[in-house]
């Protein structure tokens, strides 16, 4: 399906720890989006040419709103985080394949959030609590700014792992669910690139099924420029080459199909 540009208005916007920002958006994209998709925010300023690609974190069908977590990281997200109540923001979406829910039916389920790779697992908590037998969210951060604490321990049990030691468990997500030996039959994860490597192989290591929702630099959201190609273990049916577009063919992928 083909993606157009929609016009939004800003319904609110706060600033929710150092440089991270929680922004609710009147959109009909909230009523098509799945956990894991994501958004091309456009700035207004037109010295910024690309538009920047936005996890989505969580979406309300039901009265058309979608909100956006994220940290400032440069000209184009500095200029999101200045928008208020009523300001209009040109957004495109929802863009690539979301997590598989109905993997975990039935199962024991891990959401593993790293950084800013935190915000996406909202929705995907919120989707599957519903038809999985449990469901944890380990959540890794670099201190204690627990940022989006509450809104993941409404839909699952929640347990926190900070670089720094001044919440949850000492270190990395992983440290985290070994320490508190959590079990799991599937995981869910998203979060920078050493973290999935370490997932990937934890996975593997122990026979469990994972999808990992990858994080790259994209130009234009819709596969033309291949600005976000991944290596990938099967061949391409029409390419023959083994690569995928993270925009299009992702950003989520069974950890298995993909070389990190």
């Amino acid at each position: 399906m083909s993606k157009k540009k929609e016009a939004c208005n800003v319904i609110e916007q706060r600033n929710i720890g150092p440089g991270i920002f929680d922004m609710w958006i009147s959109t009909q994209i909230a009523k098509e989006a799945v956990p894991g998709q994501f958004v091309m925010v456009y700035p207004s300023d037109k010295s910024t040419i690309l538009p920047r690609p936005i996890s989505i974190c969580e979406a309300d069908k039901a009265n058309g709103k979608l909100r956006l977590v994220y940290r400032v990281a440069g000209k184009g997200t500095t200029e999101f985080s200045t928008l208020k109540a009523g300001d209009t923001i040109e957004l495109m979406g929802p863009i690539g394949n979301g997590f598989p829910v109905e993997a975990g039916e039935g199962r024991k389920v891990l959401l593993l959030g790293g950084g800013i790779g935190v915000p996406p697992m909202v929705e995907l908590a919120k989707r599957i609590k519903s038809v999985a037998a449990e469901s944890t969210v380990a959540a890794g951060y670099r201190d204690g700014n627990l940022f989006l604490k509450d809104s993941l321990k409404e839909h699952a049990i929640f347990v926190a792992a900070c670089e720094d030691g001044s919440a949850g468990v000492k270190g990395n997500v992983l440290d985290a669910v070994k320490q508190m030996d959590i079990q799991a039959d599937v995981i869910y994860a998203c979060g920078p690139m050493p973290m999935l490597r370490a997932i990937k192989a934890y996975a593997k290591e122990n026979g469990i099924r994972a999808y990992i929702s990858l994080e790259e630099r994209m130009a234009c959201g819709v596969g033309a420029c291949l600005g976000c190609v991944c290596k990938t273990t099967k061949e391409d049916h029409h390419s023959h080459v083994n690569n995928a577009r993270v925009c299009t063919e992702g950003p989520v992928f069974d950890a298995e199909d993909v070389e990190i």
